[in-house]
């Protein structure tokens, strides 16, 4: 029964603000300036590369537990289960109040690495590319999810694989539909880091 409460602690792993605590060591609230998300796009964008690497990891690395705590306590859909808690916990932070705040890519990257590691790369690598070219990383991220959203399907993956893969796309696109918007509308502020 136990074993339950490692859901609980996937929720709340999702929920940890890597770039709101990076920012504060820095007097800086990210809430309040660039996009206003407490994510690490965000976080790149206001307090430089350096500490943008340092929540990228973490954010990654806090969607890779919780995809291996679910994983190891009930198969697949526990990793599925548990990934996909924590990009909730991400992207509707309970800290603050449940609001919009990441958008769950960076914390998917790291579900998917666990899950998935040959899709991984690829999408990285869609990533990756689409960004270097466009400089629009709402682009790339749309892009890299739904890439994953194909490759889960065409290299044949479990059933809780694919389900993930449907659920994650939809909160990826979704959290970034006012992104699209500004792209079609060449409003969107291209990437660039911290002078």
């Amino acid at each position: 029964m136990w074993k339950y409460a490692i859901f609980l602690v996937a929720y709340f792993l999702g929920a940890t603000p890597f770039a709101y605590l990076a920012g504060r060591l820095k007097g800086i609230d990210v809430r309040q300036h660039g996009s206003g998300n407490v994510g690490t796009t965000n976080a790149f964008r206001l307090l430089g590369a350096k500490i943008g690497i340092m929540v990228l990891l973490g954010d990654a690395l806090k969607g890779a537990l919780a995809a291996l705590l679910g994983y190891w306590a009930f198969g697949p859909w526990g990793g599925i289960l548990g990934g996909l808690l924590a990009m909730i916990g991400h992207s509707w932070n309970p800290y603050f109040g449940f609001k919009p705040s990441g958008k769950g890519v960076a914390s998917g990257f790291g579900i998917i690495l666990v899950l998935m590691p040959k899709i991984t790369l690829i999408a990285l690598l869609i990533f990756i590319l689409v960004v270097a070219f466009s400089r629009y990383v709402s682009l790339g991220s749309v892009l890299a999810a739904l890439s994953v959203g194909i490759m889960v399907f065409l290299f044949q993956e479990p059933l809780a694989y694919k389900v993930f893969a449907v659920l994650a796309v939809s909160v990826v696109i979704f959290r970034h539909k006012a992104n699209m918007q500004r792209i079609f509308s060449g409003t969107e502020n291209r990437f660039q880091f911290k002078k």
